[in-house]
């Protein structure tokens, strides 16, 4: 099936590990330039040079931290250089652990300018470019804590939670000039962040990190286990293609039965 994407630029933060690296190899599996866009540029560079090698397209990495404004520049600088971005990818960004009453002003702070403001900057700079050439696709990677939270992470479930309507809000503005745009709340997703974590909490137990993992996907997941972030970059992918062309504003949740509600 073709899918549309031949030659199109599109941009992927956070792109050098887990979910957005996944959609950065889906999209060159389907001929799309790939410019990858990670706080350690010598890592970026180096899988936008695999992909490149593997897919046989246009890659590249570039060295920006999308919670600053310089950084959010920088990409948008990279892209101009390569005639402008098609597709852009917001999914840079973290958990978090904390609790409101102890969680000090400057950790707010961070989670907003990772999660909300670097969609806001990469937006106000890259969909100049698209509408320059006629259209476009915004997908912001938010998660199912936007709307059903988890208890430990208050920053990360209200910063998603806005993503997700920065989205709508962004989605019904710009719809007039052919570029689509839409939030995707992955579930459980077996990233290098889960498995760090579950290593760190079971090293004093016997280190069962995958059983730990396990019981997880058990008490969340209808599907009773952690998607791959291949199978999340699927849907991704499909979200920019032409054959997504009435998928405009909407929130999509790929979570494997974890959504509680209708």
């Amino acid at each position: 099936m073709d899918l549309g994407l031949k030659g199109r630029l599109a941009v992927i933060t956070g792109g050098s590990v887990g979910i957005g690296l996944a959609v950065a190899e889906g999209l060159a599996a389907e001929g799309a330039r790939i410019l990858i866009a990670a706080r350690g540029g010598e890592r970026a560079g180096a899988e936008a040079a695999r992909i490149a090698s593997t897919f046989g397209v246009e890659a590249a990495g570039v060295a920006a931290d999308v919670a600053t404004a310089e950084g959010c520049a920088a990409v948008i600088a990279a892209a101009g250089d390569r005639g402008g971005a098609d597709i852009l990818i917001n999914n840079a960004g973290t958990g978090s652990n904390e609790t409101i009453m102890q969680a000090p002003d400057e950790k707010w702070q961070s989670y907003w300018d990772l999660h909300v403001m670097a969609a806001v900057r990469l937006a106000r700079g890259l969909v100049p470019q698209m509408r320059g050439k006629g259209g476009g696709v915004v997908l912001n990677n938010a998660s199912i804590c936007a709307v059903q939270p988890l208890s430990y992470e208050p920053i990360y479930n209200v910063t998603k939670a806005a993503l997700m309507m920065f989205s709508k809000n962004l989605a019904t503005e710009v719809i007039g000039d052919g570029i689509r745009v839409n939030c995707i709340n992955p579930g459980l997703v077996l990233t290098p962040d889960w498995v760090k974590t579950a290593k760190q909490l079971t090293a004093g137990s016997g280190g069962d990190w995958q059983g730990h993992l396990q019981g997880v996907a058990e008490e969340h997941a209808d599907i009773r286990r952690f998607a791959s972030p291949e199978e999340v970059a699927h849907f991704f992918v499909f979200l920019c293609s032409d054959k997504a062309s009435y998928s405009v504003g909407s929130t999509y949740f790929v979570d494997g039965g974890m959504l509680k509600t209708a």
